[in-house]
């Protein structure tokens, strides 16, 4: 009978750690601490670096953890990688920026078979395989921004245009050219002459600038849609002996863009702020994570809520902009 109790007692046992096998460490449910997985495009990368920081704030508001990490180049398969790492760590939640919209989705189809909440940021992943996606602003905005930007550094609002763009798979750059695209008859005197991919690396993006201004020696302005992008254009024309002749403007960060601004380089530029963003980001995720669902919209406290459309995309604000007048405040943010 005492070696009948001692199996049953061991087999009992042996139930409890299979059954635990399949289960994420304990999380905000019972009483652990909510662990989030905030994956960025690449790092190194200054917008996610701040991005990294407004994780960070909300995560304080939030009593829970952050990991901050994602592949040392922008390519989908590091971020397969990082998220695999991510789903073995059994966090509560993932938030990604995609370097491709579809190649990541098995991998994040995995993870919320597993029962991990997933959202995309910025780069938008496609629907089957997240909640839903927060988008820093609306593409239609974007487009309409970085378009108009162009007309007011175009000398008398005509001249040639040129987009440098992150990589062809990038989601949030390819709406936004295309809502540039669309905007652009609406300022009749810009011509679109070319569209080159950087693929969010500042040897490539400069690179391609200097061969931009080669083929066409009377460029007006060059819209960068990529963060790198535009300081590696911004560059590019300086060491050129473009500067005044050439405007460079996009979607950048202040602390990297303040110099290119006093030169006259980079006159004026936008972008939402990261470091919001980030905050935002999280806070969507551990909302997901503790058991919230979007249909009514989701508070996120300082930033105010965001609703979120049939298809989950729910987006923040207008992108700011920033120029000789505002920039070196802002620069000691982000």
């Amino acid at each position: 009978m005492r070696r009948r109790a001692m199996l049953v007692a061991a087999a009992a046992l042996a139930a409890v750690v299979i059954s635990g096998c399949g289960e994420r460490s304990q999380g905000p449910g019972d009483g652990g601490k909510l662990r989030i997985g905030i994956v960025a495009k690449s790092l190194g990368n200054g917008f996610f670096d701040a991005v990294h920081k407004g994780a960070d704030e909300a995560a304080g508001t939030l009593g829970a953890e952050i990991i901050f990490t994602g592949p040392t180049t922008p390519t989908a398969e590091g971020q397969i990688e990082t998220l695999n790492a991510l789903i073995a760590q059994r966090v509560d939640a993932i938030a990604i920026s995609a370097n491709d919209p579809d190649a990541v989705v098995p991998t994040l189809q995995r993870a919320m078979q597993r029962g991990i909440k997933v959202i995309s940021y910025d780069s938008a992943v496609a629907k089957a395989g997240r909640a839903v996606h927060l988008a820093p602003s609306s593409d239609e905005l974007i487009g309409q921004t970085v378009a108009q930007l162009a007309a007011e550094l175009a000398p008398e609002g005509k001249g040639k245009v040129a987009v440098v763009s992150a990589t062809p798979t990038s989601t949030n750059q390819n709406s936004w050219l295309a809502n540039m695209q669309q905007t652009l008859p609406q300022h009749p005197g810009l011509e679109l002459v070319s569209v080159v991919y950087g693929d969010d690396v500042a040897d490539k993006s400069y690179r391609e600038t200097v061969a931009l201004v080669k083929q066409h020696p009377d460029l007006a302005v060059i819209v960068s849609l990529s963060s790198v992008g535009i300081v590696a254009a911004a560059k590019a024309i300086e060491d050129q002996g473009l500067a005044g002749k050439v405007k460079v403007t996009g979607l950048g960060l202040p602390s990297e863009l303040v110099g290119y601004v006093r030169k006259g380089v980079v006159p004026k530029f936008a972008i939402w702020n990261p470091i919001d963003l980030g905050y935002a980001a999280t806070q969507v995720a551990a909302h997901l994570a503790r058991g919230e669902t979007p249909d009514s919209g989701l508070s996120l406290e300082r930033i105010g809520t965001v609703t979120f459309d049939a298809d989950g995309v729910g987006a923040m604000a207008k992108p700011f902009i920033y120029d000789e007048s505002n920039v070196e405040q802002f620069a000691s943010i982000f």
